[in-house]
């Protein structure tokens, strides 16, 4: 059953971390406003965009937007944990300036929160999309099925290690609602661009559950500007280095974690697969010194690495030839 919303509803904040997507960050905004549940701040932060985003909010007249904007550019990492430390609702959420929500998505996850004080967090599954909007089912059940969600019942999840951070279900970027006080929203950037993954490990780390719900209740846009189809294969190459350091800390920290000893081995492997991303990224940038302690780096962890082999022997070829990586 859905919450009664009047003044007493607990305050949720939304956060739309946003750079240079005007035209999407105006769908974002106006689907937060669409929800039935309506008791919620929306804070739009700015990394100092080109393109005007703040006249996108001020068009809305809604006096609960704020906008917030960093003198310079800091990167997804610091944008997102300054607008998170200015939430002050009982729960935060966060809505990526490239993706929207279905109308009911605040009503759906505030109501197990609030009926499980135990929960530190409500996820859903969600709908991929093209640049346009227009929902691709197939790659939407691909999806899914990548992450796992396939797997899951509906309800609640005392202990969610595995399900977050090694099949990483929970999409807390545009599809989770999370309990404010039991998360230290300061660390965020120190994740980079896995800021939203490393939310799941501060989540896990607050001993609380997660209630799954299995509806698709978000939308995922995938578009050229993306920094999942920046950081691709044969993408740019700045991307491909941000993601591998962000992954990189991540994986080196979770690598450590008690809680994850079971797993060590998966997270030991990615470390080395995000070593060599990020060695392959500084090559492509002709930082081939750097590359190669990125290569070394690995290949003590896994000797006889495929990818990380041929990646250090590239590293002393002629500059053209790393396009083959």
């Amino acid at each position: 059953m859905a919450i009664e919303h009047n003044i007493y509803s607990p305050l949720v904040s939304v956060i739309i971390p946003t750079y240079n997507r005007p035209e999407f960050l105006k769908e974002a905004i106006a689907s937060v406003l669409r929800q039935t549940y309506q008791h919620f701040e929306i804070i739009v932060s700015d990394d100092c965009s080109t393109e005007n985003s703040q006249a996108i909010v001020e068009s809305f007249n809604d006096s609960r937007i704020r906008f917030r904007r960093n003198p310079q550019n800091l990167g997804v990492g610091w944008n997102t944990t300054y607008a998170f430390k200015e939430a002050t609702g009982k729960y935060v959420t966060s809505l990526n300036d490239d993706d929207w929500w279905s109308e009911d998505f605040l009503d759906k996850l505030v109501t197990p929160l609030e009926a499980d004080s135990t929960l530190v967090l409500a996820f859903c599954d969600h709908y991929s999309t093209n640049d346009q909007g227009a929902v691709d089912l197939a790659e939407t059940e691909a999806q899914t099925k990548r992450w796992k969600r396939d797997q899951l019942q509906e309800g609640c999840y005392a202990s969610f290690w595995k399900i977050g951070l090694v099949d990483q279900a929970v999409y807390t970027a545009s599809a989770a609602i999370m309990r404010r006080e039991l998360v230290d929203w300061s660390k965020l950037h120190e994740a980079g661009v896995f800021w939203d993954y490393y939310i799941v490990y501060l989540a896990c780390k607050s001993g609380g559950g997660a209630y799954y719900c299995p509806e698709r209740l978000s939308y995922y846009r995938v578009h050229a500007q993306s920094e999942t189809v920046m950081s691709g294969e044969g993408r740019n190459v700045q991307a491909k280095i941000r993601k591998g350091k962000a992954a990189v800390f991540c994986h080196e920290r979770l690598m450590q974690e008690e809680n994850l000893r079971d797993f060590r081995t998966y997270f030991e492997n990615q470390w080395v697969h995000s070593n060599t991303t990020l060695g392959i990224g500084l090559l492509r940038a002709n930082q081939a010194k750097e590359a190669r302690q990125c290569f070394v780096r690995s290949l003590q962890h896994q000797a006889f690495n495929l990818r990380t082999l041929a990646a250090l022997g590239l590293s002393y070829a002629p500059h053209p030839l790393v396009k083959f990586l």
